[in-house]
């Protein structure tokens, strides 16, 4: 994967208002490197941890298309109260699609054309006490 730009003499990025003399060129960005940073930022915004995710990115066209494999975080079954408070898990799934597209689409400058996840699990996240 790739990225074509322009940079200046001496390394800083060319625009239109610089004037400056550009030397066209590109970026190399690596697939592994766009599977870490999704891994992380999707093992964030879900709430689970990096090892529990697992991402395929595929090139499609301009942009990417992402396969996220995760176990869901759900409430402790004998906290009745937070089970009434959460969300079904198609609606939490297909909230976390659309801030998963929004995100990465900004994180990877790439536009992220189709986000599947499937969910492997169910995690239950560990209260922490407050000290």
């Amino acid at each position: 994967m790739r990225t074509d730009q322009s940079v200046l003499v001496g390394g800083g990025p060319s625009a239109a208002a610089t004037g400056g003399e550009s030397v066209p060129g590109r970026v190399d960005v690596k697939e592994r490197v766009y599977r870490t940073v999704v891994e992380q930022a999707s093992a964030t915004l879900i709430g689970v941890s990096r090892s529990d995710v697992k991402v395929d990115v595929i090139e499609r066209g301009a942009g990417l298309a992402l396969r996220i494999s995760t176990p869901l975080p759900v409430p402790d079954l004998s906290d009745t109260a937070e089970i009434s408070r959460t969300v079904p898990v198609l609606e939490q799934a297909s909230a976390l699609q659309e801030q998963l597209q929004q995100r990465l689409t900004g994180l990877l400058g790439r536009d992220v054309t189709r986000v599947a996840i499937t969910i492997t699990g169910a995690i239950i996240p560990e209260r922490r006490r407050v000290r």
